[in-house]
């Protein structure tokens, strides 16, 4: 029998548990599947003055403030909504680390400084699960021997080091105390949860779109005989998706507020600021990289000598008072609008000390999609690259299955429906689907089986 649809994990479980975990560049979502096979999220509750917020995704992200102590200066930290509830409450004093999954691969990121200490990527993603753990609702205390784990195909970042990224995840789950861990192809759990539900065998493609990378699966499934059989035919991934999309939409509509390109006067000529300022501002990986001295006194030495300075200002102002993640909300707001709506309003405002800072821009649909035509092009042949390397063509792929949040995209959409029919083509919890089939493969008797080779 298939699994039960999936529901969230009670307190009161108390049957043996496999773990699935999916590490996303934006969300995390930790899953379980218990001994009859059925896959549950396990939830997140927020309990603060104002009221109480249920959460079945856990964002990727890290705060770190300091705390006077009899000794002097404790570093504390945090992660999740719990980080972001501290950032909020005092946007001064934290240092706010979002999408650092990005660095995962990057030979360039051996450490960074916080408030003084040194921390390295396994650093960062050991406290970041051990706050998840301490945070979850009904998960019990003794972990599981085994843990799967998704990865994408492709990691994020430019000449990105695969093995260095499966190192480092390994170093920082192992410290955990994870005796074994399986790694699956992110759109390959995805498939496996989505194969639950077939009655007869069908190949399978699973496009699988998170904040840093776009994955795609061709794979055959038979169900016939009581148990789920499966022949992986291609992977195929790109690194450009939902943080992609945002970045368009600073690149366009905001920066130029901010004294993108903005010229500068230099003895006796009129220079063009250097972009790669902008451009770092741009990832939301680099914000919190951004606000060094540095950088801060690069910037205000360009807005010393520019023709108009006041973008520049308002540049400096959202680094230095740690603006950078309701600024995140607000561009992905504006993403979000743009699946439903022809236009949008982006809309932000800040006050600091200092100043109030107000920026807005008027978004078409078709702007937007004008913006992000690189991305759409790359996702297209990757999707072109999945089927050249299983041997088959559109039609010969039974069904489509899209998950992630940029599947809600339109113009993502379009790149499937122009080469399937529309009805092979079906959505599942766009957020949670990886973490379901993780967790179900933990649970099934060979998890090794499914490993990403």
């Amino acid at each position: 029998m298939p699994p039960a649809h999936p529901t969230h994990l009670s307190e009161s479980t108390d049957k043996p548990f496999a773990l699935g975990l999916d590490f996303g560049t934006t969300n995390t979502v930790l899953a379980a599947a218990d001994e009859m096979g059925r896959a549950r999220v396990i939830p997140f509750t927020l309990r603060t003055e104002r009221d109480e917020e249920h959460h079945t995704t856990f964002r990727s992200a890290l705060c770190f403030w300091e705390e006077e102590v009899e000794r002097g200066l404790d570093l504390k930290f945090d992660a999740g909504p719990w980080a972001i509830e501290r950032f909020i409450d005092d946007p001064f004093g934290c240092r706010f680390l979002q999408s650092f999954k990005t660095f995962a691969a990057s030979k360039s990121f051996t450490e960074t400084y916080i408030h003084g200490r040194k921390y390295s990527f396994e650093n960062l993603l050991t406290a970041f699960i051990d706050r998840m753990r301490s945070h979850a609702d009904g998960l019990p205390s003794a972990i599981p021997r085994t843990l799967v784990v998704g990865r994408p195909v492709a990691f994020a970042g430019v000449q990105a080091d695969e093995q260095l990224a499966l190192s480092r995840y390994q170093k920082a789950f192992a410290e955990i105390g994870f005796e074994n861990v399986v790694y699956v192809y992110e759109p390959v759990a995805a498939a496996y949860f989505f194969a639950q539900r077939l009655t007869e065998a069908a190949t399978v493609l699973v496009a699988d779109f998170g904040g840093g990378t776009s994955d795609f699966s061709v794979i055959r499934f038979d169900p016939t005989g009581g148990s789920l059989t499966s022949e992986a035919l291609s992977h195929s991934g790109v690194a450009v998706a939902g943080d992609s999309f945002d970045y368009r939409i600073l690149q366009h509509a905001v920066l130029p507020q901010l004294g993108y390109r903005a010229a500068y006067r230099s003895i006796n000529k009129t220079l063009e600021m250097p972009a790669h300022y902008h451009h770092r501002f741009a990832q939301w990986s680099q914000l919190a990289l951004m606000k060094s001295p540095v950088v801060l006194r690069e910037l205000r030495e360009f807005q010393r000598y520019a023709v108009a300075p006041d973008g520049l200002q308002a540049f400096i102002a959202i680094i230095e008072n740690d603006l950078g993640y309701p600024l995140y909300k607000a561009v992905s707001n504006a993403k979000t609008a743009l699946s439903t709506a022809t236009e949008t309003t982006f809309t932000f405002q800040a006050n600091t000390l200092a100043e109030t800072l107000s920026l807005s821009a008027r978004i078409t649909r078709s702007e937007f999609e004008s913006w992000i035509a690189p991305e759409l092009a790359m996702i297209e042949s990757a999707v072109n690259e999945a089927l050249a390397k299983a041997k088959l063509s559109a039609d010969q792929i039974d069904r489509v299955f899209l998950t992630g949040g940029s599947s809600y995209v339109p113009a993502v959409r379009e790149v499937f429906e122009r080469r399937f029919d529309a009805g092979k083509i079906e959505t599942g919890d766009q957020l949670e689907s990886i973490a379901y089939g993780l967790a179900l493969i933990a649970r099934s008797d060979q998890p090794e089986r499914w490993s990403a080779r």
